[in-house]
């Protein structure tokens, strides 16, 4: 089979990196081309994304792709879910808000004034989290002024293509997709005030959405179609989840840890609305039921605390090794509540939820924040299990969090079920996978393209101890 080359954005919320993605007979492999810092910025109405520097960055990457790999086919774009830009006149109005601003508890407190969460849950079958987009929708004054609010990868697919889509696995994070149809529940935005007529045209993951601009084709150096992904980076991740058995949960671990398992029909039943539990598309039609759990970002954050106190450098895999080693049972605190929502003195907040039993030292202190993340991973699973009416007999836990030995090691020992970990960059892999379907350069079905890479990256196994 010839080897055929794509170019996948992957844009996490602390981090962008674009890669040359190769597929091939037998073969499926990343380059990294460039990655480069992503996070929020003050400003005076608030907290927002630096979104220029973000584009610029994704255009001087895939300009890298092409002169590294001239025989690239096309690009496809993922990233966080939830957040938007509005756009008019073919202008973006302002940067995009980050998810963390403020501003949403308004959109919380009047969105349920008219429409009660028991009746969102039933139209679209979402967990609860303050930050969903129709809650921003509700607190955004500028809504009335743009032709379109566009997800962040359909905002790049946009500038860089001209045509303006919303892709259906991040959709269905905005609270608008219907669970039942797939479709914008317009009804719903009417009852929120919401316009319609910012709510783009629906694509699968797979659709060609057009060809780059000329000027960017210039810039980038080739003309090449954009092709939608899985855009929801979790789409793309749970895509590229070598499930080993039916029965396999997964984690999807990065600043947040999403925790669920992969159904083909939604479970909109009260119990799976009081665990929180929330129902996003994924390719093929398939839902990805999970819940968010507070992942590294408590780990990253906590480590930049002390690098401000340190005024230095701290080694993470030395901090992590010092915590392997700390002997006893260390105390555990809810990785959810909402004191460690926002950027800021995470061990002192981590500290004053737990009391009298904090840790003193910083290896015992990060041995709790491990410990917490992998019971919140557990029960999450246990939980999940429940609500779809079935166990789970494995755990395939991928993203950045599969390079933390420790985390997967607690999450095995406090579920009781093998933690398989890996791959490390499914996100970008998925990505990958479905231009190459798209171009006729991958196998058909989800399971042969699951099969690809659990042969070509084969996970590392963590077996629960006694």
């Amino acid at each position: 089979m010839t080897v055929r080359a794509v170019a996948a954005v992957d844009l996490g919320a602390t981090s962008g990196r674009v890669m040359i993605g190769r597929i091939g007979d037998g073969r499926l492999d990343l380059e990294l081309v460039s990655r480069f810092p992503n996070g929020p910025v003050e400003r005076e109405d608030g907290l927002h994304w630096d979104f220029d520097s973000l584009y610029e960055n994704v255009v001087a990457g895939l300009a890298e792709a092409i002169r590294r790999e001239p025989a690239i086919e096309s690009i496809g774009i993922d990233s966080w879910a939830v957040d938007y830009g509005l756009v008019r006149a073919g202008e973006l109005l302002a940067a995009p808000f980050h998810y963390r601003d403020e501003r949403t508890a308004r959109g919380v407190a009047e969105t349920h004034a008219e429409v009660p969460f028991a009746e969102l849950y039933r139209r679209n079958g979402l967990q609860f989290l303050t930050f969903n987009t129709l809650y921003q929708y509700r607190a955004d004054a500028r809504l009335p002024e743009a032709d379109a609010a566009l997800l962040i990868p359909d905002l790049i697919a946009f500038l860089l293509t001209g045509v303006a889509v919303a892709e259906r696995t991040n959709a269905s994070t905005t609270g608008l997709l219907g669970v039942d149809t797939g479709e914008w529940d317009v009804e719903l935005a009417d009852l929120l005030r919401i316009p319609r007529g910012i709510l783009p045209r629906l694509v699968d993951p797979g659709t060609v959405i057009g060809a780059l601009r000329p000027e960017i084709a210039e810039r980038i150096g080739a003309d090449l179609p954009v092709i939608a992904v899985g855009s929801h980076d979790t789409a793309s991740a749970v895509a590229a989840v070598p499930l080993s058995t039916p029965h396999s949960a997964y984690i999807s671990c990065g600043t947040w840890g999403l925790v669920g398992v992969e159904l083909t029909e939604p479970v909109l039943t009260d119990a799976a609305r009081a665990a929180n539990f929330t129902h996003e598309r994924g390719v093929d039609e398939r839902f990805r039921f999970l819940h968010n759990v507070t992942g590294l970002w408590l780990l990253s954050e906590t480590v930049r605390a002390w690098e401000a106190a340190d005024g230095g450098a701290i080694d993470l895999p030395t901090l992590l090794d010092e915590a392997s080693a700390v002997r006893g049972e260390v105390p555990l605190f809810d990785t959810n509540d909402p004191s460690l929502s926002a950027p800021g003195d995470m061990p002192g907040r981590i500290t004053a939820l737990l009391g009298d039993r904090a840790p003193r030292e910083r290896p015992a202190l990060v041995r709790s924040i491990v410990e917490s993340i992998a019971q919140a991973f557990a029960t999450a699973v246990r939980t999940a299990g429940t609500l779809a009416g079935r166990g789970s007999d494995s755990i395939h836990l991928v993203g950045g969090g599969s390079l933390n030995g420790l985390l997967c090691q607690a999450t095995a020992d406090r579920s009781g079920v093998p933690v398989l970990a890996g791959p490390v960059e499914a996100t970008a892999l998925g990505n990958v996978l479905v231009q190459a379907r798209a171009l006729g350069g991958a196998p058909t079905t989800l399971e042969d393209l699951r099969a690809l890479v659990a042969a070509t990256h084969p996970p590392a196994r963590f077996v629960p101890r006694a």
